[in-house]
């Protein structure tokens, strides 16, 4: 009886030891801002009008919200997208 009791604490001891240890997710690393959006988050809120009087770099994209892009990745190319209302919801390198 008393090895009994002995065996199901030294298995239980075993069995705990074989939990796995949560690991804790890395945070994401940001990439690097290749295209210049950081320069034109002043343009959140904005009515997309104001886009026809400014200058952008080239292949830079103005995405409305029924538009159809391309799903490839440029993390050169500046995209300002504008929602339903008319105004412009984000600004970022894709």
């Amino acid at each position: 009886m008393r090895q009994t009791a002995l065996l199901l604490t030294l298995s239980a001891g075993l069995l705990a030891a074989c939990e796995p240890v949560p690991v804790q997710p890395e945070a994401p690393v940001e990439a690097p801002d290749q295209c210049g959006a950081e320069g034109y988050q002043g343009l959140l809120g904005q009515p997309r009008d104001v886009l026809e009087r400014m200058n952008f770099p080239l292949n830079t994209r103005v995405i409305g919200p029924e538009d159809m892009v391309t799903a490839d990745f440029r993390p050169d190319r500046l995209n300002i997208e504008y929602a339903p209302n008319g105004r412009i919801s984000k600004v970022s390198c894709y």
